[in-house]
């Protein structure tokens, strides 16, 4: 199994806001006008984008929201816990990974304005994910998680809240 650095300089992944790496692989040409987008974005944005993601068991992905959809697909290494809180406040988690016959999944699908963030059970290993977001990632549509704003929000989560934030 190859280890966490080799995928970093394979992909010349650099460092992500939210922990991990990334690097973007797709930003599509067509843009979708901003009268054809509900109003929570402003302003037109392409039509998808997609990156490569790496997460190490020893840092996790901090709690983070979209204006939109995301898709993650599992690659190589540990499986990867993705907590989300959605727009209701109900918590749930899947696990991407390797095989099926621990209840792990190769795609995971993140609902716009939802909090989410991953952890890689294993504290000595990673996991190489491919994230598609659509309409395409902008950081103007990217949230990073206050601990304090949504444990006051969702006391009943504070427990994956304090994991998941600085």
């Amino acid at each position: 199994m190859r280890d966490a650095q080799y995928w970093i300089d394979r992909y010349e992944l650099v460092e992500h806001p939210e922990g991990g790496y990334f690097h973007e692989t797709h930003r599509s040409v067509e843009k979708i006008p901003s009268g054809a987008l509900p109003s929570r974005y402003g302003g037109e944005r392409r039509m998808s984008t997609a990156i490569y993601y790496l997460v190490k068991g020893e840092r996790p992905a901090l709690l983070h929201r979209l204006k939109s959809e995301e898709i993650w697909h599992f690659y190589a290494g540990s499986p990867v816990t993705v907590y989300i809180i959605n727009g209701k406040g109900a918590l749930s988690h899947v696990t991407l990974g390797p095989g099926d016959e621990h209840d792990h999944v190769h795609q995971a699908i993140i609902p716009a304005g939802s909090w989410f963030g991953a952890i890689v059970e294993d504290r000595a290993g990673y996991a190489l994910a491919g994230c598609t977001v659509a309409p395409g990632f902008e950081y103007e549509d990217f949230e990073l998680a206050d601990r304090e704003l949504l444990s006051a929000q969702y006391p009943r989560h504070r427990e994956i809240i304090e994991r998941l934030t600085r």
